[in-house]
């Protein structure tokens, strides 16, 4: 989140706007993770300022973890798998109904 209260977002062709987001590799904590996905497909370095929640999908044996983090650094940068890479409002972070 920057200091406007804009979270940073992707938009890809298949889902549109989300999270970044990605799997955490051998013996990489979860917060080294969320800092180094958000670098690979932003560009954007990030300081984890506290963690948010856990959500589970049990269906596909799947576990997300949420961070909220603030930028330290970088340039906003578009990875080869998403278009666009943005800061937007908060409410656009939120599924549609």
């Amino acid at each position: 989140m920057n200091d406007n209260n804009q979270i940073l977002l992707l938009k890809g062709p298949r889902r549109g706007w989300e999270l970044t987001g990605g799997q955490v590799e051998e013996g990489e904590s979860l917060s080294d993770a969320a800092v180094r996905e958000t670098k690979e497909e932003t560009g954007i370095d990030i300081e984890i300022i506290r963690f948010c929640r856990i959500f589970q999908n049990v269906k596909d044996s799947i576990c997300n973890t949420l961070f909220v983090g603030r930028p330290i650094g970088g340039q906003l940068a578009t990875s080869s798998e998403e278009n666009t890479t943005n800061y937007e409002p908060r409410q656009a972070a939120r599924p549609s109904s």
